[in-house]
């Protein structure tokens, strides 16, 4: 059947298939952030049609800074057991499961936003017009505590791992980009200043749950921007996690310009991921543009690069990986359109 139909290991997370649900915002949940029976109904969906591993995303870590209306939270201890109970019918369905944790920032859609909203500098953001205060130091010990709140809890609910978002201009991706962080103190201007806040985020959640529970970081390959996050940077800030503990690496990007115009058959950060497997000892998950068979298995043969995140084609056929199981030559049917983007619940508009 193939290479990705081999099991993908990261650590103590054994999954079935080396197909990942990458992380989305449905808008589905209760508007504080807890689970739904239209929410669960997506993931059970998702565990049925074969998924090896599903990203359930994203979840917010503070209960004062929700970055969008209707997204899960995860900022108390009162979410574990509905995520147990959620978590053990996925695994009854087969699946292993990772929760995705989050703290928005400037990039946030909640309408109106939440009063008090970090970032690394005061720089409007370029797609918001959302100016954040500049955190301190106090500010960014207390973001790091919660970051490693929501892991535990993740991990008392019985989630197979956690990934922290540091990918899409979320919080801990502006600290990485010199567009965003122009901070002066030891959090800013070097490289190694601007991976600063994440390392210790990483840190914070490895003391908190130990070292063998599977923590994940999503990083953008780069910003994609001029003046922002280069690939070389991101190369250089994934071998730093690695040192931390990480166990494994979800490479994304700039996911906004991810449309089928630009659509070549080929991922489109494939070749920094390839960088990756070559230059780190622990997984790398592909995250952007996975729609075809071919392409992905040969990657999983031919480069190392261990897991292959999709979201959009799981959007539109939620039993997609079941359907290639029996036929590796069938395309899907998405055409990356990304109406589901702003369809409500984040469906799919393809007829």
């Amino acid at each position: 059947m193939g290479a990705l139909f081999e099991k993908l290991e990261i650590g103590a997370l054994q999954a079935r298939n080396r197909f990942v649900r990458a992380a989305t915002y449905e808008g589905l949940a209760t508007d504080d952030g807890h689970m739904t029976p239209e929410l669960r109904a997506v993931y059970e969906g998702l565990a049925g049609g074969e998924v090896g591993t599903i990203i359930v995303g994203y979840a917010y870590v503070t209960r004062d800074e929700q970055p969008n209306p209707r997204m899960l939270g995860i900022y108390d201890d009162s979410f574990v057991p509905a995520y147990r109970a959620f978590v053990d019918d996925l695994h009854a369905r087969g699946a292993r499961v990772v929760s995705q944790i989050v703290y928005g920032g400037s990039a946030t859609r909640l309408d109106p936003p939440s009063t008090r909203i970090l970032g690394p500098s005061s720089v409007a953001n370029p797609k918001t017009g959302i100016v954040p205060m500049e955190a301190t130091s106090a500010d960014l010990q207390a973001l790091a505590r919660a970051f490693a709140d929501a892991a535990e809890r993740a991990q008392a609910a019985g989630f197979d791992g956690v990934e922290l978002h540091a990918a899409h201009g979320y919080v801990l991706s502006q600290f990485l980009s010199p567009l965003f962080n122009k901070r002066t103190d030891g959090y800013g201007g070097s490289l190694e200043h601007r991976a600063r806040f994440l390392a210790e985020v990483v840190d914070a959640v490895r003391d908190r749950v130990g070292k063998a529970f599977p923590l994940i970081v999503k990083l953008n390959s780069s910003d994609g921007v001029e003046g922002g996050l280069t690939e070389s940077e991101s190369a250089e800030v994934a071998k730093l996690l690695e040192a931390h503990g990480v166990s494994a690496i979800d490479v994304s990007g700039n996911w906004r310009s991810c449309r089928v115009k630009d659509y070549a058959g080929e991922p489109f950060f494939a070749s920094y991921a390839q960088r990756l497997a070559r230059e780190l000892d622990i997984p790398v998950i592909l995250t952007g543009g996975n729609r075809s068979f071919a392409a992905m298995d040969r990657l999983a043969t031919e480069s190392g690069i261990a897991g292959f995140g999709l979201c959009r084609p799981l959007i539109c056929e939620p039993h997609l990986v079941r359907r290639w199981s029996a036929d590796p030559n069938a395309a899907p049917r998405c055409v990356s359109c990304n109406g589901c983007s702003s369809s409500p619940g984040h469906r799919c508009i393809v007829p």
